[in-house]
């Protein structure tokens, strides 16, 4: 019987999980993350607002688990050795015949004093510590922004900034308290949205226009102080910075021997196989990966390389050349706390659509959808 070993507990290990399995009824599959529980970071920009709390967002993986046959250890990976074979964690070695590493990866938090501003996508503290500023602030100036890895320009997350900056406009002004605040919208780039095309970019800017919402656009950042955004085209006030850094892979990645771009993550082909690497696969945020530059780290590609890796991953445990690749596919609703707007992007087609109610309780719907499998 082959041995694969997954690390990671998010979209995509889980994605790999379910793939595995599904495939193969005897496959001996062991996770390895730090809890068996899953965190659904999609949810994360409405903590601020309250519609969600951190048990809301927050599920068990221990029926999940027990369904699929799946061996857990509870630990963190320090390194791999001999190719990825073994898998070195805090709590003891896990050998395996395959390896999928889908761990994420973690925020670049080098410029002086990030400390000043909240990660929102660091998890249900981050996003819970924004609420509750938030409810202690009777006024002032709010500043949303995002960068990217100069050297890896795709890992990055932008969409969920510009829900949150909608999102918490639209509760204020629900509030009644938005004439009270200024919020400002920053980054690096003179357009921000571009990975989601050039109709989104001009949707979003128009709509920071229409709410009142200023922008410093274009400016490299320099550093941030307890009460100012400071850039290399001047600076700001701000009472609360909500900021999302670029990303990079995870530490152990460094010494692990495994082939990294030059922005910190793992190189993948277009099978999701780690490059000249026997059985080692990679999915999600902890890949750099062959196709256009604006290709979107959300958890719609981390699920579908997954698929491709998890295929691929048991095709060579069989004896068969890897041939599973995956598409190429930007799906995401930029929601603003009671209405959203459609963004779909393939290498042949740009959806855009004006934002309607319909679509915030459509994310709502997958949400439900989504968490039914692991709750069950």
């Amino acid at each position: 019987m082959s041995r694969v070993t997954v690390i990671g507990a998010g979209f995509g290990a889980l994605t790999a999980v379910q793939k595995l399995r599904k495939l193969d009824s005897e496959l001996h599959i062991d996770v390895i993350a730090p809890k068996a529980e899953f965190i659904y970071l999609p949810g994360l920009i409405w903590v601020p607002m309250g519609l969600r709390k951190a048990e809301d967002l927050t599920i068990s993986l221990d029926n999940f688990f027990r369904r699929l046959k799946v061996h857990f250890h509870a630990g963190h990976v320090q390194g791999v050795r001999d190719g990825g074979r073994v898998v070195i964690t805090n709590n003891g070695i896990v050998e395996n015949d395959g390896l999928i590493i889908a761990s994420g990866g973690r925020f670049l938090k080098k410029l002086p004093g990030i400390e000043h501003a909240i990660t929102p996508c660091e998890g249900i503290p981050a996003a819970e510590k924004i609420r509750d500023r938030l409810a202690a602030m009777e006024g002032g100036t709010i500043a949303f922004g995002f960068a990217s890895n100069p050297k890896e320009p795709s890992a990055m997350r932008g969409g969920p900034m510009f829900e949150f900056l909608f999102g918490i406009d639209r509760w204020l002004r629900k509030e009644g308290r938005r004439d009270k605040f200024e919020l400002v919208f920053f980054t690096p780039a003179e357009k921000p949205g571009q990975r989601l095309g050039e109709k989104a970019v001009k949707g979003i800017l128009s709509t920071m226009k229409k709410r009142g919402i200023k922008t410093h656009l274009g400016h490299k950042m320099k550093a941030f102080e307890a009460d100012r955004v400071i850039t290399e085209g001047g600076e700001f006030d701000a009472d609360l910075i909500v900021f999302m850094p670029g990303m990079t892979g995870n530490q152990w990645f460094s010494d692990s021997g495994l082939p990294l771009s030059e922005g910190g993550m793992l190189k993948a082909n277009t099978f999701c196989q780690v490059e000249g690497q026997d059985k080692v696969y990679v999915a999600g945020d902890s890949g750099s990966y062959p196709g256009p530059g604006w290709m979107p780290k959300q958890a719609h590609m981390a699920d579908l390389q997954a698929e491709a890796a998890a295929t691929n991953l048991l095709a060579e445990l069989n004896g068969s050349q890897p041939a599973e690749t995956f598409k190429v596919e930007l799906v995401c609703i930029i929601d603003s706390y009671d209405s959203g707007m459609l963004v779909y992007r393939t290498d042949k087609r740009n959806i855009v659509t004006p934002a309607f109610s319909g679509f915030h309780w459509a994310k709502r719907l997958f949400e439900w959808h989504y968490l039914r499998e692991y709750r069950k």
